[in-house]
């Protein structure tokens, strides 16, 4: 089988790899892909949002199965292309991908069908915007409508820093035109959980949950970033709360988007808060999250490729899907600076013996040396029998690689061991 999958990321270096574990797998291509996906498939330079000329190389080179992960092409209907071709694809159509591709969408979708989420308001005209937050509750949170790279979400501590928000997003254009709509968020507290989910539109079968770290810095400091290490299983998320999210917010979201002629095939990831009201949603995104794809493929046990067409042919409730009962940590490492400015270009060093735990974001090749490309370099997973040893095993391979300008947390699932150390 020809496999294409569509995306340059940590994350689809994650789901080749595990692609890769099936026999069937003759070939796999990866576009764009990056200098550091070359050794486990053909990188082709096609951009992940260039829709025509995926497609276009799909049709030329018999493309038996395309995965498409990132939210842009997703958003933009690439599924939809691909499909019209006669492609199988992994992921949602264009009108599905809407569930991430619109914060005011999703949120309204909540509303409309009694799915728990933090209390909001839409507007599409700053000096009406900035007459609410007058009075709103503070701290709140400001969200651009569209997407943005992971980073569209203020989280306001006071007055001043909310109207500050809402100026840069809808004025000065800090995220484009994601910013023309914004939601005014409810300030929720609680811990976070991310649980991404395979879903055939019927079934919904819930992955390893994962806690994210998105701040830049130890004990959560610094600006947002796309993430910079996940943990897997999240200790917050019980078997009590599991339940009451596949009854309250999973099976509901998926047949309010089947109500609305929107039906959700592929990964749903539900971004959630455990308020001390009950689970709340946060966000979706429609598609694997980038880091929490990096310590939930390698728990699976189960063949992800044959998942993944069970979702597209709708056979998922009949489909294996096991997790291993272990625990894993993933670290990222990233380039000074991120997510501001960084330099790139300089060598990278991997020992050979642990590529197998190493997942490259942001990298290029020149001859046969690997250089930094990007802000977030790479993921580096290790997988053990609890997480203090998963965490300890992660930390010591990031010791064995070396780039100049690196930097990464030092503190990724020590919240979640004091959880589990209570």
């Amino acid at each position: 089988m020809k496999i294409m999958v569509v995306g340059g990321g940590g994350r689809e270096h994650a789901i080749i790899k595990k692609i890769k574990e099936n026999k069937d797998v003759t070939e796999i291509y990866a576009l764009p892909g990056n200098g550091g996906m070359a050794k486990d498939a053909v990188c082709v330079n096609i951009g992940a949002k260039d829709i025509e000329k995926i497609v276009e190389f799909a049709v030329e080179n018999k493309i038996d199965y395309a995965v498409v992960a990132p939210d842009d092409p997703l958003v933009l209907g690439c599924v939809d292309a691909l499909s019209e071709k006669g492609i199988p694809c992994f992921g949602p159509k264009g009108n599905a991908a809407i569930i991430e591709g619109s914060k005011v969408f999703s949120k309204n979708l909540m509303k409309k069908y009694n799915i728990p989420t933090a209390e909001y308001e839409v507007f599409n005209d700053m000096e009406k915007a900035l007459e609410y937050l007058e009075t709103a509750p503070i701290p709140t949170v400001i969200k651009a409508d569209g997407l943005a790279l992971g980073k569209g979400v203020i989280i306001a501590m006071t007055r001043d820093e909310a109207k500050q928000a809402v100026v840069s997003m809808m004025q000065d254009k800090m995220f484009g035109s994601s910013g023309d709509n914004v939601v005014i968020e409810e300030f929720l507290t609680g811990p976070e959980v991310s649980v991404l989910s395979f879903t055939d539109g019927k079934t919904v079968v819930p992955m390893i949950s994962s806690m994210d770290h998105k701040r830049a810095g130890d004990n959560d400091t610094g600006l947002n970033t796309g993430g910079m290490g996940t943990i897997a299983p999240n200790p917050y998320y019980t078997k009590e709360i599991a339940d009451e999210c596949m009854e309250k917010i999973f099976l509901p979201t998926i047949n309010a988007m089947n109500s609305e002629g929107r039906t959700f095939k592929g990964c749903l990831y539900f971004g959630l808060m455990i308020t001390p009201k009950g689970p709340k949603v946060i966000e979706y995104n429609c598609r694997f999250g980038d880091p929490e794809t990096q310590v939930v493929l390698p728990l699976l046990e189960s063949d992800l490729l044959t998942i993944m067409k069970a979702t597209t042919d709708g056979t998922l409730a009949e489909t294996e899907v096991k997790f291993s009962d272990k625990s894993a940590c993933c670290v990222i490492m990233a380039s000074k600076g991120y997510p501001v400015s960084y330099d790139k270009g300089f060598e990278m060093n991997i020992p050979e013996e642990i590529e197998g735990n190493v997942y490259v974001a942001g990298a290029s090749l020149d001859g046969d040396k690997l250089l930094t490309n990007g802000g977030r370099v790479l993921g580096v997973t290790a997988v053990e029998d609890n997480l203090k040893d998963a965490i300890k095993a992660s930390y010591s391979l990031v010791k064995q690689i070396s780039f100049d300008n690196a930097f990464y947390r030092n503190d990724i699932g020590v919240k979640a061991l004091a959880v589990l150390e209570d």
